[in-house]
């Protein structure tokens, strides 16, 4: 059954340029999987992991221009940020540093 909704045409080019870049991020890193999380009226974050472990995110103004940018990437999306995903996520002395520096009082890397 095809998808009779309409995108405006904004939003759609919106999710390309989203789009766009999570292609990038894929292609610098051999690949890469996603998780889109609802940030209220802020919109949506992409967090993307790499298959080499690399991760980051970029922001969608909204949850169905966020939907509609990973299908256009073409990645695969994690319905939640479990383990299994979590697990793929590499973290270097910078990522712990700023851990331990908020958990604990930790010296800032600044």
């Amino acid at each position: 059954m095809a998808d009779t909704q309409q995108v405006d045409p904004k939003d759609g080019q919106k999710a390309a340029r989203l789009a766009k870049r999570i292609g990038g991020y894929a292609k610098e890193h051999g690949g890469a999987e996603g998780h889109v999380e609802y940030l209220g009226q802020r919109g949506a974050r992409i967090v993307l992991v790499g298959e080499d472990g690399a991760w980051g995110d970029v922001h969608a103004p909204s949850m169905e221009i966020a939907r509609l940018a990973v299908e256009k990437a073409g990645i695969t999306v994690r319905e939640q940020f479990d383990g299994d995903f979590a697990a793929k996520v590499k973290t270097g002395p910078y990522e712990w540093s700023r851990m331990a520096g908020i958990q604990v009082g930790g010296p800032s890397n600044d």
